[in-house]
Formats: structure tokens, C-alpha cells, sequence
């Protein structure tokens, strides 16, 4: 009997110690935004340098839809409580009369799409809206982050509508609608993480990310401000830092190799990082 309740006692040891295990590594795995701007910047949708007329049709949207509130409805349906558009793209067709939006998913809560390819998000929903005020099919293109202005730029798009921050050089290839949204770069931690807890300020989070050495690595979205954060860039006033930068297709990646132990943080706009910081943690 007492071999029976020893091994009993045993088995549910290792129960509680695999179950504690289990749980331990769940709340490891939980992340959280050091909401202190790092930079501040804008995002606008670009347009072919030649495409005036287009243009101005696109600003006369923008304050169209700024004026009647169908802007914070958008918002509403990302940051509040109200319900996404699911939306779907027409087939590309020239003979057709279509607005074809070049756009990068992986982007929340900007620009995404589901497993039935229904797409949704901020810029997708006004690009939605867009098509219907200019009488024409939507088409969205989706395709790696860097391949956005190119598209515009070769006439391949009409308008990249995809978080894109106005900086001088996109400015050199094409032109900028009016700015919709204000975004800043920010760190993504562990949530376990306490370096950056006693952080105030920006400044204060800048000068914990400029004593890290070579050896350290910051995740980012390739091609986005983040990256040029570290990397640094004269345009936007970013020194660099002495760190590394391991760019990666999505934020959320960026965010998984930090999980895995494969980056020390993240750089990435507030914006997403909040969205896929909070859809991680309710899993």
C-alpha cells in the first residue's frame, strides 16, 4: 500500500510539475509595448509622380471621409469595439475600370488577410471605400513591404495604401496623398522583460537601445522605419545603433523569433505592435 500511494503521489507530482510547466512556458511566451514613441511620423498613401489628377481626387476622399465620420467609423472597427469589413478583390483585368491598391498584409491592424483570402484593416477598408466613390473595382495586390512604392512607381498599381510613413526618400519616386494617421516607432519586449520598466520617456528608452552592443539583436519589419531605426538613417535623424538588425517579412515574425530567443526586442510602429502584442497574448 505504501509503494501504491508513493507512486501515486508520484504520477501527480509530475502532473502539477508538467502542467506548471505548461503554464510557465504560455505566460513566457506573452510579450508587451514599451508605449514610449521612439520617432514620429506619418502615414499617407502614395501615388504615381504623374498621376495629379488622381491625386486630388484622392485627398478630396480623404477629407470627405474625415468630414463625415466614416474615418473614425474605420477606426472604430480596428481600435474600438465596432466590426472590420471583410473584404474581397476582384481579379485583375485590364479591360476592366479598376483601382488597383498595392498593399503588404502581416500589417495589423493596417492591412490583413484570412485564411479564405477576405482581406481587412484601416487602409484596406478606406481603399474599399475609395473604389466605391470613384465608381470602380477594387483590386488588391498584395505583396512583400518593399515591393509597395515600386509597384506605384512602375504603373504596376495605382496607389500603395499600406502604413507607409511620408520620408524623402519614397518622396524621390513618388508623391504622397495628405496624411491620415500619426504613427511612432516602439519597443516590444518579453513580458517578463524589466529593462525598459523605470523608461519615462522615448529618450529614455533610445539611451538603454544605444548602450546595447554588437552582440545584441533588434527584430523589425524589413524595409520599415523600424529597420531604418537601427540601421540609421539621415533622412529621419536616426543615428543607429551599435546593435543589429534582423529584418523580417512580418512584424509578427520579428515578434516570434524574440519568443524563440532569436532577437533580444522588437522595433516596430505602435500601431501594429499593440494589435499583434494583444493577439498574442490572448492566446
Amino acid at each position: 500500500m505504501k509503494t501504491f500511494a508513493k507512486l501515486t503521489a508520484l504520477i501527480m507530482a509530475l502532473v502539477l510539475a508538467v502542467g506548471c510547466f505548461a503554464s510557465c512556458s504560455k505566460a513566457n511566451n506573452k510579450v508587451k509595448v514599451i508605449d514610449l514613441a521612439l520617432s514620429s511620423e506619418e502615414y499617407a498613401f502614395a501615388v504615381a509622380q504623374d498621376n495629379t489628377e488622381f491625386l486630388g481626387k484622392v485627398n478630396d476622399f480623404l477629407k470627405k471621409i474625415v468630414s463625415d465620420g466614416t474615418f473614425d467609423k474605420i477606426c472604430n472597427n480596428y481600435f474600438g469595439d465596432g466590426t472590420p469589413l471583410s473584404i474581397e478583390s476582384a481579379k485583375l483585368d485590364e479591360t476592366k475600370d479598376q483601382l488597383v491598391v498595392a498593399t503588404s498584409t502581416g500589417f495589423e491592424p493596417f492591412e490583413m488577410v484570412d485564411e479564405n483570402g477576405k482581406y481587412s484593416g484601416v487602409d484596406l477598408e478606406m481603399a474599399y471605400y475609395l473604389a466605391e466613390e470613384l465608381g470602380l473595382e477594387l483590386v488588391i495586390q498584395d505583396m512583400d513591404f518593399d515591393a509597395v512604392v515600386n509597384s506605384v512607381q512602375s504603373g504596376k498599381s495605382d496607389i500603395g495604401m499600406a502604413g507607409l510613413s511620408v520620408t524623402p526618400e519614397r518622396q524621390k519616386v513618388v508623391t504622397f496623398s495628405d496624411s491620415y494617421y500619426n504613427a511612432s516607432q516602439v519597443v516590444i519586449t518579453k513580458e517578463n522583460d524589466t529593462t525598459f520598466d523605470n523608461c519615462k520617456t522615448g529618450e529614455d528608452v533610445a539611451a538603454i537601445l544605444a548602450e546595447l552592443d554588437a552582440k545584441s539583436k533588434i527584430g523589425c519589419q524589413a524595409g520599415t522605419t523600424g529597420e531604418l531605426y537601427v540601421k540609421g538613417d539621415a533622412d529621419y535623424g536616426f543615428d543607429g545603433l551599435t546593435a543589429e538588425a534582423a529584418p523580417y517579412k512580418y512584424v509578427a515574425l520579428a515578434i516570434t523569433a524574440m519568443q524563440q530567443g532569436q532577437v533580444d526586442y522588437v522595433i516596430a510602429d505602435n500601431g501594429p505592435a499593440k494589435a499583434i502584442a494583444a493577439k498574442i497574448n490572448a492566446q
